[in-house]
Formats: structure tokens, C-alpha cells, sequence
């Protein structure tokens, strides 16, 4: 899900000192200014690339535009609850088949829980599951459909006394400054030789080298760019080795957020699609018939995995292992 930006007049006035000001590479610390240059523009941004380790990112100058006031309201919350449970559960099961590879049972805590079908596929499966969420709503939603134990909070602010299996971030990195802190105590919270399953845009990825400043991914509500190497050395500096990087290509949201606007600018229309119109949109799927219900899920995931070997994605799954 998107976040839409609030835009910021005053970004039409900055300057080079003001873009630069406070600025830092999460991922090798570089902190001087002639060492990270503007690699694209964008209308209400620009990211940038640090010359030394060549990790993307939005400056802290541009982030205080961001606005998360409107990222899930009352009659979104209520769209997603009208939803297909089961049509989730299956998106789901495909980030389960690759879980189980490294590991079959266990400890899960998932950060970041959206509106928690994660974790209900978890649940199902026999996995322990628990996570955090800041949004209230979505916590209140997740207690009450799914009766699973979810703290509303700032991960950053959660308790370290339990450790865990596995962990997991899905679209969660590329939203936060402190990306390096985030993975620093995810770390702390992995036991010995515990999994760390990832989720993000790569940067590198096939649509991002071909789009470039056109791709879709690209804009202020993602604050960080990873690509394969900087991920990778993301996690290095925490203790964390990556097993193995997969390309990953969310349809539902190519749909939502690529096609369908494209199809309501053909028809002329000035409105902008608001995340619950594209819930809605979503929510038709459940009025099909359970026969092409199936079928539409057999299709997804045959697509899915043939983009996925054939290494044409916008985003990618990253698999760490804590080494010690």
C-alpha cells in the first residue's frame, strides 16, 4: 500500500546546502556532502547516491513532507475487513513455501503487520506468531478477526526480551529513515542462527533499470532504494548473512497502482484513485465464483514464480541467516 505524499511548496525555493544538510548513507555511514550526488528528480523530491558504497536514498530534507495521516483510515480498515480472507491467505502461503525451506516451525514475529494475514497464514500453518503494528486500527482489526497477539508501537520501542526463529519485514525498510537501527535490533532479537525474511524495492530490479526515473516505486513515500549489494551490506554490518535474493513482482498492487490509474486516465477523469477505491476494486474479486477464485489464484502464482526465475520484478525477497 502507497502512501500519499503532501506535497511541500517549498521545496521549489531549496537549495543544494539545504538538500544536503544532515545527510548520511545508512548503509556505510558516508557523511560527506561531495560524496553523494542527485541521481534523479522527481516533482516533490530527489534521490540521491552515495559515491562510496552506491546505496539510493531521499534525503532528510524532503522527508518532513511526508504525511502518514491518511495511510489507513476508518473506511479502508473497513474495505479490507469486507475482503477475501481466503484469496489473502493464499498470497500469503507463497511467502510460507519459501519460510519453510529455512524453517519448517518456530518463533515468528513480524514487523510491521499490516492488517495481519501474515501472520493468520502463519497461525494456520502451526507457527507461533506475534508482531508489532503502529497503527491502532490496524491492531484492533487483527485482535479482533484473527485473535492474534499484535503490540501497538514503534518497533524501535519494543521490548528485547524475547527472541525469535524467524523474523520478518515485508515492504517495511524502504518507509524508515532509521532503516540501519531497525535492522541493528532485529539482530538483537534473532536467536543463534535464526532467519530474517526481507521485502523491498530493489532499485536494481528489472522495471527500476528500465523505467528508471518513471519507475512506479520511485517517490517520496520510499525513502530508501536498495539494491543487491546494498542490501546485502545492509545486513553484513548487523551480524547477518544473506542466503539467498529473490526477484518479487506484487500483481495485485501492479493492478491497483500501475494499470488501474492508467485506465481512469483514459477516461478522462480528474479524480485520483484513493487507497479505499482500490480496496474496493480488490473486494470485486471476492464476488466471483469460487471455481475462478481458484483459478485466479493458480494463475497469480504460476506468473509469479515465472517472473520470479526469469528475474523480472520491481521488488525482491532477501533470506539472512543470523551468523552467530
Amino acid at each position: 500500500m502507497r502512501i500519499q505524499p503532501r506535497p511541500d511548496s517549498s521545496q521549489t525555493t531549496k537549495t543544494n546546502d539545504e538538500i544536503f544538510d544532515h545527510i548520511c548513507c545508512i548503509v556505510c555511514h558516508n557523511q560527506e556532502k561531495q560524496q553523494i550526488r542527485i541521481k534523479y528528480k522527481k516533482e516533490n523530491c530527489s534521490i540521491v547516491e552515495c559515491q562510496n558504497c552506491s546505496f539510493h536514498f531521499i534525503p532528510p530534507y524532503f522527508r518532513k513532507s511526508i504525511n502518514y495521516s491518511k495511510y489507513k483510515s476508518a473506511e479502508a480498515i473497513k474495505e479490507v475487513a469486507k475482503g477475501d480472507i481466503w484469496l489473502k491467505v493464499q498470497r500469503n502461503l507463497l511467502r510460507y513455501q519459501l519460510i519453510q525451506k529455512y524453517q519448517p516451525s518456530g518463533k515468528i514475529y513480524d514487523v510491521g503487520c499490516g492488517f495481519g494475514h501474515f501472520l493468520l497464514t502463519g497461525k494456520q500453518l502451526g507457527y507461533d506468531v506475534t508482531g508489532v503494528e503502529m497503527s491502532s486500527a490496524n491492531v484492533e482489526f487483527i485482535k479482533k478477526e484473527f485473535n492474534i497477539r499484535v503490540e501497538e508501537n514503534d518497533f524501535l520501542k519494543v521490548s528485547e526480551e524475547q527472541h525469535y526463529d524467524i523474523m520478518t519485514l515485508w515492504d517495511v525498510l524502504e518507509h524508515i529513515d532509521s532503516a540501519d537501527k531497525i535492522m541493528e535490533k532485529v539482530s538483537r532479537m534473532l536467536l543463534p542462527k535464526g532467519y530474517v525474511f526481507i521485502q523491498v524495492p530493489q532499485i536494481d530490479s528489472f522495471f527500476a533499470r528500465l523505467l528508471k526515473d518513471k519507475w512506479w516505486a520511485m517517490g517520496l513515500d520510499h525513502v530508501n532504494y536498495f539494491s543487491k549489494k546494498t542490501i546485502t551490506q545492509l545486513l553484513a554490518n548487523y551480524d547477518i548473512e544473506t542466503i539467498t535474493i529473490k526477484s518479487s513482482m506484487e500483481l495485485k498492487n501492479f493492478f491497483l497502482y500501475v494499470i488501474l490509474p492508467k485506465l481512469k486516465q483514459k477516461k478522462k477523469s480528474e479524480q485520483t484513485w484513493t487507497t479505499v477505491e482500490r480496496q474496493k476494486e480488490f473486494n470485486k474479486l471476492t464476488k466471483k465464483p469460487s471455481w475462478m477464485r481458484h483459478f485466479i489464484v493458480k494463475a497469480h502464482n504460476a506468473i509469479y514464480k515465472a517472473l520470479s526465475l526469469l528475474h523480472i520484478g520491481d521488488e525482491m525477497i532477501v533470506v539472512g541467516r543470523k551468523m552467530s
